[in-house]
C-alpha cells in the first residue's frame, strides 16, 4: 500500500509538471498564444514572439513567497457582452479564453493566477482565499521590454499630464534639475516589438482595498515591474489585485479595444435614465482663471445655448463670486436658458494651499451628501473634482465614494488633477471623463506646448485615450496664454479624435462665433458618445485618422502631427464612397507662414482615397 501511494504520488508531480510546462493558452480566433516560460510566460500574436512576462507574483505577510506552478485549468469560454452609456462604442463584445494557474508557497498555501486572454489581448490578476489579516509586501509581476524596442512611454507623475516622447531605451533621460532619474514610468505604456505590432500595458477594475499601480525599472532597463502604489492596506478573507492588461496587435486592434472596460465590473447603478453626455463650453482656457465672475459666466451660457451645447461649466472660485452674485444666481441663469450647468469642486487632498475653492466640502461623507443634494436641489447636473493626490488607497476609495454619493444624487463626474481611468467608466457610468492627460489647458502654463503639441495629440489617441475618456479640452481657434501653431481644422478635428463623454470646448464665446457657419452648426450637432469607432491609418506621433459613426452619420477627422506636408490615406472600405459629404480641411499657407488658418470648406459627392493635410493640420469629413 505504502509503495502505491508512493508510485500515485509521483504520478501526481509528473502530471502537474506536464500541465505547467506544456499547456499552450490561446485566444479565441488563435491568433494570441501563452505559454510558460520560466518563471514566467511568453506572449505570441500569430506565431511571432511580441511579450514576456518575465516573472510573476504576489506576496502577503503571510502568502506567497517562493510560488510553484502546480497545474493549469483546462480552457473557459468568457462571454460577457455588455452596453456602454459613453465610449469609443456603445454595444461591447467582450469574449475570452480563461485559464487558472495554481501556485503553490513555501508552505503550501495556494495562490491563483487568472489569465484571460482575448482576440486583443490579455489580462491576469492575482486571487487570494482565507487571509487573516495580512498586507501586500510585493507583486513580482515583470514586463521584459528589451533595449532596442521601440516605445512610448510616459515618465509617471500624480497627474498623468506628461508626454510619450518616442524611445528606444529603457534609460529614462537625465532629471532636470540634476537629481536620480525617474525609473517610475505610467500607464498606458505603448511598444512596438515587431513592425506593425504593438503592445499596450495598462491596468483595470480598481476596487475597495487597492491602490493604482505602475511601471519600475531601477534594477535592470529591461525588467518594468508592476508595483502597486501603496501596501498598507489590511486583508481578511478573500481578496484578488486589480487585472494587469497588455493589448496586443495592430495599431487598429490597440486603437478600438474596449479590454479595460471588458474586465471591470459592471454597471452598478440602478438608474442611469439621466446619465446624459454631452458638449460643454468651458471659461477656465480663455481667462487662465476660474469662474467668480458673473457676468463672463453669462457669456459662456450664451455662448451654449446660441450653439445648441447642452452644458456649461462653472469652474473654481464660484464660492468668491463678485458684484454680490452668487452660484446660485448663475445656476438658475444657466438653468433659465436651457443650458445645464456643472459645477467645481477642490477635492481637498491634493493641493490646497494657496489653491481655489471651494474646499474641503466632500472629504466627511456627511459634509459630501450635504453638498451633492445640496446641487441636486438647485439644479446642477454634475460636478468636476480637481487636484486628487496620487495612485494610492485613499485616493481610490475617496473617488469611488465620489462617484457612488454623486449618482445617488443624480450628478456627473469628471475627475481632474487625478489618475487615469481603468475602468470606472463601466461599473459607474456617471463618471464622463478624467483629465490624466497633458491637455490644451498647458497653454496657460508653460510655452512648452506651443512647438509640441500637433505630435502630441497624433499620439494621444494611440496611449492615453485608448484606456478611457479623456478631458483635453479641444478646439482652440484663438490663442491662451501661449500661442498655437496648430491648425483651424487640426483642432476642429480634436473634437472627433478625442473620446470624452463631457467634451469640453476651451475657446471663447467670440472666437467661436468669429467661425463661419458650418463650423458653428458642427459644433451644435457634435456627439460625445458613439456607436461606433474604426482606426483608419496613421503612426504614433505623425498622424492619425479615425471614423466614428453616431446613428446614421459617420465623422471621419484626421491630423498632421509634423512640420512637413503630409499624405494621409483613407481605406474606408467599411463606408460607400459614393456618398455627399461635407469637408473641413486648411488652405495651403502662403510662403513665410507658419499657420495654416484659413478654411477650406467644401461639398464633395465622393469619398477621397488620400488627403494631403498641411503642416500641423488636420480634415472632418461629415457624411
Amino acid at each position: 500500500m505504502k509503495k502505491l501511494s508512493t508510485i500515485l504520488f509521483l504520478l501526481t508531480i509528473t502530471w502537474n509538471g506536464w500541465c505547467a510546462k506544456n499547456t499552450k493558452m490561446v485566444s479565441p480566433n488563435g491568433k494570441l498564444t501563452m505559454e510558460v516560460k520560466g518563471e514566467g510566460f511568453a506572449i505570441s500574436w500569430n506565431k511571432q514572439a511580441v511579450l514576456e512576462l518575465a516573472q510573476i507574483g504576489m506576496e502577503t505577510t503571510a502568502t506567497g513567497q517562493g510560488l510553484t506552478l502546480q497545474n493549469i485549468s483546462k480552457k473557459q469560454r468568457i462571454k460577457d457582452d455588455y452596453q456602454m452609456l459613453t465610449g469609443k462604442r456603445l454595444l461591447c463584445t467582450n469574449q475570452a479564453n480563461e485559464y487558472i494557474c495554481t501556485y503553490q508557497d513555501r508552505q503550501r498555501k495556494s495562490v491563483q493566477l487568472v489569465l484571460r486572454l482575448y482576440n486583443d489581448g490579455l489580462a491576469f490578476r492575482y486571487e487570494f482565499s482565507g487571509l487573516a489579516k495580512e498586507k501586500i509586501v510585493s507583486e513580482q509581476s515583470t514586463y521584459r521590454i528589451p533595449e532596442g524596442t521601440k516605445r512610448w512611454m510616459q515618465q509617471w507623475s500624480d497627474g498623468y499630464e506628461g508626454f510619450f516622447p518616442l524611445s528606444t531605451t529603457g534609460t529614462p533621460p537625465p532629471s532636470r534639475r540634476g537629481g536620480e532619474r525617474n525609473h517610475r514610468w505610467g500607464y498606458p505604456s505603448l511598444v512596438e516589438p515587431i513592425d506593425g505590432i504593438f503592445v499596450l500595458l495598462s491596468e483595470a477594475n480598481i476596487e475597495r482595498a487597492q491602490s493604482a499601480s505602475s511601471l519600475w525599472n531601477d534594477k535592470d532597463k529591461e525588467l518594468f515591474r508592476v508595483c502597486p502604489d501603496q501596501n498598507d492596506c489590511e486583508l481578511s478573507g478573500d481578496w484578488h489585485s486589480p487585472w494587469r492588461v497588455a493589448i496586443i496587435g495592430t495599431l487598429a486592434d490597440v486603437v478600438e479595444s474596449t479590454l479595460i472596460t471588458d474586465v471591470s465590473a459592471p454597471n452598478k447603478l440602478n438608474d442611469t435614465e439621466w446619465i446624459q453626455p454631452g458638449v460643454v463650453s468651458w471659461v477656465y482656457w480663455a481667462y487662465n482663471h476660474g469662474s467668480n465672475d458673473f457676468n463672463i459666466i453669462k457669456q459662456y451660457v450664451d455662448m451654449a445655448a446660441r450653439l445648441h451645447l447642452p452644458y456649461v461649466l462653472i469652474d473654481a472660485e464660484w464660492d468668491e463670486m463678485k458684484d454680490g452674485k452668487t452660484i446660485e444666481d448663475a445656476v438658475n441663469y444657466s438653468n433659465s436658458q436651457g443650458v445645464k450647468p456643472l459645477i467645481w469642486y477642490n477635492s481637498s487632498v491634493g493641493w490646497i494651499n494657496g489653491a481655489p475653492g471651494p474646499k474641503f466640502r466632500l472629504n466627511k461623507p456627511e459634509d459630501r451628501e450635504r453638498e451633492f443634494a445640496w446641487c441636486e436641489k438647485i439644479g446642477v447636473a454634475g460636478v468636476k473634482i480637481d487636484f486628487f493626490s496620487g495612485d494610492n488607497q485613499m485616493n481610490m476609495d475617496y473617488c469611488i465614494d465620489l462617484l457612488q454619493s454623486a449618482a445617488r444624487h443624480h450628478l456627473l463626474i469628471n475627475f481632474h488633477g487625478a489618475t487615469i481611468p481603468r475602468g470606472w467608466q463601466r461599473t459607474y457610468p456617471n463618471l464622463m471623463s478624467t483629465e490624466g492627460v497633458y491637455g490644451a489647458e498647458w497653454y496657460n502654463n508653460v510655452p512648452t506646448f506651443t512647438e509640441r503639441a500637433a505630435a502630441h495629440n497624433a499620439m494621444l489617441p494611440y496611449t492615453r485615450n485608448v484606456i478611457g475618456p479623456m478631458d483635453y479640452t479641444p478646439c482652440a481657434f484663438s490663442d491662451s496664454q501661449h500661442p498655437h501653431i496648430t491648425s483651424n481644422a487640426h483642432e476642429l478635428a480634436l473634437t472627433v479624435l478625442f473620446e470624452s463623454g463631457l467634451q469640453h470646448l476651451a475657446d471663447k464665446p467670440e472666437s467661436y462665433f468669429a467661425q463661419p457657419k458650418d463650423v458653428q452648426d458642427f459644433l451644435s450637432t457634435l456627439p460625445s458618445v458613439w456607436d461606433e469607432t474604426h482606426f483608419v491609418s496613421g503612426y504614433p506621433g505623425e498622424s492619425v485618422v479615425m471614423a466614428r459613426r453616431k446613428g446614421a452619420t459617420w465623422y471621419i477627422a484626421g491630423i498632421n502631427g509634423t512640420n512637413e506636408v503630409k499624405t494621409l490615406t483613407l481605406p474606408l472600405n467599411f463606408i460607400s464612397s459614393k456618398q455627399t459629404a461635407i469637408m473641413f480641411s486648411d488652405q495651403p499657407m502662403a510662403p513665410g507662414e507658419r499657420l495654416a488658418n484659413k478654411w477650406d470648406i467644401q461639398i464633395i459627392n465622393n469619398i477621397p482615397t488620400t488627403i494631403t493635410c498641411q503642416p500641423r493640420g488636420g480634415f472632418v469629413l461629415v457624411l
